[in-house]
């Protein structure tokens, strides 16, 4: 425990000596820690060139089960980028450029202390600094059409839950995992090659489709070798994913219902006994975003539900089936700005990799009823986190996540988990 109370006790200063920055050093009501440097942030805006920054730290601890209930880990994002109006800077008619660069530390709960699937920390994953985005994207036909191409991570603008940054596991942060553990879907700071488009078709319905280069090489376990080489070989294919936005028109009860699919045109082994090779994984989606209570007249206090259905083949899929389901409540008492977040996600294992995991078992002599062949069928989470808005530039997320089956992706019997920890945002 002394470790995990030095650790806890750390990031508790540094959050203090934030919140104690002297008062000229930020004006009242500044978006951003570092302000507008004396007028020139917003005079380069005007300009066309929009600079951006932010940081993200998060520190979590086991309280009971998992691996190790006695440490912590801290993980960290620092993130920088630029967005140029082409317009203004080049006379181009439209359209804006984009360059992000991502740089990430520390080191996993997850694989260190509980041994679990869903990353209780979800700026965890390609611990280097690398180029995150380098894209072009223009709107037209009076902003009903819209194109984007570039290096970038498709998952910024495919199946994104925008209401599930209020959580920190990245099951739920903020698309479902199923999507990289199944396919050569990758979501950041991960980035690809790739076009897509957008066209709304109705006030409430949109489509959106795209193509993406598939390259492992390019992934969150890749070496920092590639970390700034977007034309890196290992092509292995191409993803095409396919989504229709329906959002119905109500001012106090908004809604957002996202349903699609995708195709990797990738050739990988099958799972399982089989393992011969298969031409193609895909997988189908249902995500919805709804207010359910409004008290007053502010449409942004109040609660607002999620739900989400995942469908991926048995031939190719690590997690055939992905549930999960929630909520978030915006204002609490007289801080309208604060929120707190319930739920709960499921990633079922395919059945394939059980099955062949227990014939290995038996082979070397297990029996079939023996608890060592009694493998979970599905990881699950159910998350508690507390949004605390103290500036517009800050904010710090106290965590509780607590994890069934653990070991169920390493075929291992683990601990249930509880987990606490404090996440930070700032943005400068």
């Amino acid at each position: 425990m002394h470790r995990l109370s030095f650790l806890m006790r750390r990031s508790a200063l540094g959050y203090a000596l934030l919140l104690a920055l002297p008062a000229t050093a930020v004006a009242a009501g500044d978006t951003t820690l570092t302000g507008d440097w004396g007028g020139r942030r917003s005079a380069w805006a005007e300009q066309g060139v929009s600079v951006r920054g932010d940081y993200v730290s998060e520190t979590f601890g086991v309280v009971d089960g998992g691996y190790e209930n006695t440490s912590a880990r801290y993980a960290q994002q620092l993130r920088v980028g630029v967005d140029l109006d082409m317009a203004k800077l080049a006379g181009w008619g439209g359209g804006s450029l984009h360059v992000t660069i991502n740089d990430r530390r520390g080191r996993s709960t997850s694989a260190d202390l509980v041994g679990n699937r869903f990353p209780i920390q979800e700026v965890y994953g390609g611990q280097y600094t690398r180029l995150s985005e380098f894209s072009y994207d223009r709107s037209f036909n009076q902003g009903r059409t819209h194109l984007k191409l570039g290096f970038y991570a498709m998952g910024n603008q495919f199946a994104s839950h925008t209401l599930l940054v209020n959580f920190v596991n990245a099951a739920f942060c903020a698309h479902p995992l199923a999507f990289s553990a199944n396919s050569g879907w990758y979501n950041y700071p991960a980035a690809r090659w790739g076009i897509e488009g957008a066209q709304q078709l109705t006030p409430q319905l949109n489509l959106h489709a795209g193509w993406f280069q598939v390259n492992p090489n390019l992934g969150f376990g890749a070496r920092d070798t590639y970390a700034f080489e977007p034309f890196a070989s290992g092509t292995t294919g191409a993803i095409f994913p396919l989504e229709f936005t329906w959002k119905p028109a109500t001012a106090r009860y908004p809604g957002v219902y996202k349903f699609g699919g995708y195709y990797d045109s990738s050739s990988v082994p099958r799972r399982g006994l089989d393992t011969s090779r298969s031409t193609g994984r895909d997988g189908a989606y249902l995500l919805v975003e709804q207010k359910l209570f409004t008290p007053g007249a502010d449409p942004s206090i109040g609660l607002t539900g999620f739900a989400q259905y995942m469908a991926s083949d048995h031939d190719s899929a690590l997690m055939t089936r992905w549930y999960s389901v929630g909520g978030v409540y915006q204002g609490i008492g007289t801080r309208t700005q604060d929120r707190i977040a319930l739920g709960y996600v499921a990633g079922r294992i395919n059945h394939r990799l059980l099955d062949a995991r227990r014939a290995e078992l038996i082979d070397a002599g297990v029996a079939a009823d023996s608890p060592l062949a009694g493998l979970s069928a599905a990881e699950e989470l159910y998350e508690l986190a507390y949004s605390a808005q103290i500036t517009p530039w800050l904010m710090l997320r106290p965590d509780l996540q607590y994890i069934v089956n653990p070991g169920t992706y390493a075929y291992t019997h683990t601990r249930n988990a509880v987990v606490v920890g404090l996440q930070a945002k700032l943005t400068f």
